[in-house]
């Protein structure tokens, strides 16, 4: 077998710089934090529908994980599964862009409703990719330089994201009639997204295997007991993700109340995006270099605190400077968390199956996650903003106190009990 080499790892780099570009530059038309909760409240979507949308969307995305995570637990070419799964995403957008450009739905009392199941198809389209583009990651890259990998990628995402944010404040600034622009934005997800998807094609992958072993689903559900029961640290770092969950709610919540508040037109979502891509972009850099140096609990730790300064300035807020600062901080906490928990998920994971540990990730957190968007849910339709900031400006906080006195990084710490359960991470 041929060896996966640097010199292929950095050829994989090359191409994931643009294939994360094209992302980040569609994506700017469809951001949960800004794009979707502002679209949803225009249409006449009720407040707390609006508000919820980050939230939803994290569980919407762990809603069919573990079901691919089963499901593509014998795939062979990993380089076309992961081609095919992104083509679900592609069908959504396409729809997404037809219906709200050729339909007058302006007219349409409920169409809110419509916008609002394509959003959770998207979202379901989200988690179906996940797991098997976290394995075709795994398959791509030498673990040694995988930080700086990913902290690259998601750098070349924001600035993506920050030239797509100058087209939707040009977008939406036109004379192009409402929703009827958004529309036009959706086609260009579209657009962007399938070229992203097609340099896929190019990636050089690790050599497959001489032999297979089949894992059954018996061997898979083993695998997941094993996982839950006896990796302690893993454990600990679900439980202080439990807290972390509060910053989904709030990047909803940020963008509604602050347009409550101060009455900015809607096209500030262009500005907001400008802002927190290189917020992002910026952070996921320098995260990714302290991953590697340091461990990825250190980069963690930077989104942990990123997004409870933006809780910070959302309750002293006095004008839109605050504003501003509130979706730099939500773009720092962003372009932390990506590279850090994509790169934590392979070192828990070592020589295991990433895609159980992504989908137990997610499936664990989703039940709290909608803890979170029920409880603010409840605050915020009774006008209690500030009770609702002060709930998850305290969750961020005891999350991060157990992340620095409980978690111990997987990178660099082995703790005998752990490694005798048949786990050293």
């Amino acid at each position: 077998m041929t060896e996966f080499t640097l010199a292929d790892h950095n050829h994989n780099l090359r191409y994931n710089i643009f294939h994360e570009f094209f992302w980040g530059f569609g994506a700017a038309f469809h951001t949960i934090y800004a794009v979707i909760p502002l679209f949803l409240r225009t249409l006449g979507a009720p407040e707390n529908i609006a508000m919820s949308s980050a939230g939803l969307f994290s569980i919407l995305i762990a809603l069919p994980m573990l079901f691919i995570a089963a499901l593509g637990r014998n795939i062979r070419n990993i380089k076309r599964a992961v081609i095919l799964v992104h083509c679900v995403i592609l069908a959504v957008s396409f729809i997404m862009g037809f219906t709200f450009t050729y339909f007058k739905l302006e007219t349409f009392s409920s169409a809110w409703i419509v916008y609002f199941i394509y959003f959770l198809l998207y979202g379901l389209a989200i988690g179906i990719i996940v797991p098997i583009w976290a394995e075709f990651l795994n398959k791509a890259t030498l673990q040694s330089e995988r930080g700086q990998f990913f902290g690259i990628g998601f750098a070349f995402n924001s600035l993506g994201s920050f030239v797509g944010g100058f087209a939707l404040r040009s977008l939406l600034s036109s004379s192009i009639p409402f929703p009827q622009n958004f529309g036009v934005g959706f086609f260009i997800l579209f657009g962007s997204l399938s070229i992203g998807t097609l340099l896929f094609i190019f990636y050089r992958t690790k050599p497959k295997p001489e032999t297979y072993s089949n894992k059954t689903i018996k061997d898979f559900i083993r695998e997941l007991k094993e996982i839950i029961w006896g990796h302690k640290n893993f454990q600990k770092y679900l439980f202080s993700r439990i807290f972390y969950c509060a910053s989904l709610p709030g990047m909803g919540l940020y963008a509604i109340y602050c347009q409550d508040k101060f009455n900015f037109d809607i096209s500030e979502a262009g500005i907001f995006t400008i802002l927190n891509v290189i917020a992002s972009g910026t952070t996921s850099y320098i995260v990714g270099k302290i991953g590697d140096k340091w461990g990825h609990k250190s980069s963690m730790m930077v989104a942990y605190i990123s997004h409870l300064l933006a809780v910070l300035l959302a309750i002293f807020a006095q004008d839109m400077i605050w504003v501003y600062g509130i979706f730099i901080a939500i773009g720092a906490g962003q372009g932390a968390f990506m590279p850090s928990a994509m790169n934590l998920v392979y070192d828990f994971a070592e020589n295991r199956d990433t895609k159980s540990y992504m989908a137990l990730i997610d499936s664990f957190l989703a039940p709290f996650v909608m803890i979170y968007i029920i409880g603010i849910g409840i605050l915020i339709g009774q006008g209690a903003y500030m009770i609702a900031f002060y709930v998850l400006g305290s969750s961020l906080f005891i999350g991060i106190l157990l992340l620095h006195f409980l978690v111990f990084d997987p990178k660099h710490v082995k703790q005998t009990s752990i490694h005798i359960d048949g786990f050293s991470s």
